[in-house]
């Protein structure tokens, strides 16, 4: 199975498993009746972090309907490479965590035609190991959003 169908398979689980957070709380909130009925102006409102969860996977269900068929296009046309492999893996993991990058990437072309240099962009080893540190940071301090950008800004 070509890489990107994978990336795409586990976005599509994802997707599928962050609904269920949000679906609990509605169930233990509004019982078995209030689960699968219309809701209502009566009902009791759901937790904060459940609607936050709820317009999260809205926004998740919403960005795979360009990302799906980009998938299957690139696949169903034979123009897999190492940079659409890439591109569905930062997809898939967006779709877990939140990693903004503001600022340029050393060694890129928009930090050469921006005229960044070794001082004032991102090193691409060190967003990485940012990333990688994201995935194993210990669970009793834990965060999903993550924004980096190099020292020297100024904000």
């Amino acid at each position: 199975m070509r890489i990107e169908l994978c990336w795409l398979a586990w976005t599509l689980l994802v997707t599928l498993l962050a609904c269920f957070p949000y679906v609990l709380n509605r169930f233990a909130r509004r019982g078995l009746v209030g689960l699968v009925a219309n809701p209502s102006s009566d009902d009791m409102p759901l937790a904060a972090w459940a609607q936050r969860a709820q317009r999260a996977h809205a926004n998740a269900v919403e960005n795979l309907v360009v990302f799906a068929p980009a998938v299957l296009a690139v696949v169903a046309l034979h123009r897999e490479d190492s940079l659409t492999a890439i591109a569905c893996g930062v997809y898939f993991a967006q779709s877990l965590a939140r990693v903004i990058l503001n600022g340029l990437l050393g060694g890129s072309s928009s930090a050469s035609k921006f005229g960044g240099t070794e001082d004032t962009t991102m090193d691409p080893r060190e967003v990485a190991r940012t990333y990688r540190w994201l995935v194993e940071q210990h669970p009793s301090a834990w965060t999903h959003e993550i924004d980096l950008r190099p020292s020297v800004e100024k904000f």
